[in-house]
């Protein structure tokens, strides 16, 4: 395998805007765009770009392929503010686009070469092993049962299942309030399986997107949503006023890069991408231009599982 690194050639600005549209917007943004704090505008951190490599050699089938169609297939959330986020223009932002993009560069692709495809919680590993995409970027977790579907490499960031709530909700300060309350969460989510344990006695809302999960939430037809508290966090500081996030996390959830099962080479590949772009300062400058404007500090990200 012959992979050569590329380090972040230049900076442009992160323009997060912030659309007064009702709720249920577009690409599922549950009304809003991300962006308008403080941060925002002419003072936003600045985003790292990524330089493609070049003569990049892989013994991987699905590389491969991508090298032949002239574009790399990356799978992705659409309604994740700060995360992976679609506006109403078609542009992606967040996190995890940004590593999507660190990863594609190593491996010789350009942004202009990167097709994101929307991919529900709920397909994810239907969408991996059947070939739809090349890697999968969206929040998620590594665990040993996916991994009898699919591969990862990573984690690059450790979350953890948290409660969203309106504002004014005085009760709910944690999962030990949740008895008798209505929670949303998603299919296929790992928070999902975890909320539905007996021990907390809540009414479980399973719907396909986050954002479906929010407006119901703003619309008072459930008392909590429950997913990763990164996730929440980016749609607290959407609604600002309106949403917060109880604070109290309740698992451990390491974010990874899937893909095929048995493609060890890209997977290989693709950690030693995410291990030089956090040596090299990109990721932690990505990090703070996207999941750090919704409040969300930095820390490095755990070490990773090669295997």
């Amino acid at each position: 395998m012959k992979l050569r690194k590329t380090a972040a050639a230049a900076s442009v600005v992160l323009a997060l805007t912030l659309s007064a549209t009702a709720c249920g917007g577009d690409s599922g943004s549950a009304g809003d765009e991300p962006g308008g704090g403080a941060a925002s505008g002419k003072n936003a951190p600045k985003l790292p770009t990524y330089k493609a490599a070049t003569d990049v050699k892989l013994d991987s089938k699905v590389f491969k392929a991508a090298q032949k169609r002239g574009k790399i297939i990356v799978g992705a959330k659409a309604d994740q503010p700060y995360l992976g986020f679609q506006d109403t223009s078609k542009k992606r932002s967040g996190f995890d686009i940004e590593i999507a993009k660190m990863v594609a560069a190593d491996l010789g692709f350009d942004a202009k070469q990167i097709e994101f495809k929307t991919v529900d919680s709920g397909v994810r590993e239907t969408s991996i092993s059947k070939g739809q995409v090349d890697f999968y970027v969206g929040t998620y977790t590594i665990n040993d049962e996916r991994k009898k579907q699919v591969g990862f490499a990573g984690p690059y960031f450790m979350a953890g299942a948290d409660l969203l709530v309106r504002k004014d909700e005085k009760s709910i300060t944690g999962t030990d309030k949740l008895k008798g309350k209505k929670v949303c969460s998603i299919v296929g989510s790992t928070p999902l399986q975890e909320i539905k344990k007996p021990k907390y006695g809540a009414d479980i809302l399973e719907l396909g997107k986050y954002s479906d999960c929010v407006k119901q939430l703003v619309d008072g037809q459930v008392d909590a949503v429950t997913t990763d508290d990164a996730i929440l966090k980016g749609y607290a500081a959407q609604r600002p006023t309106k949403l917060k996030v109880v604070g109290h996390p309740f698992t451990k959830e390491p974010y990874g890069v899937g893909m095929n099962k048995d493609d060890k080479a890209l997977r290989d590949a693709i950690s030693d991408a995410l291990e030089a772009h956090e040596k090299n300062g990109d990721y932690k400058k990505a990090y703070n231009a996207t999941l750090g404007l919704s409040g969300s500090e930095y820390t490095a990200p755990p070490a990773l599982e090669r295997y």
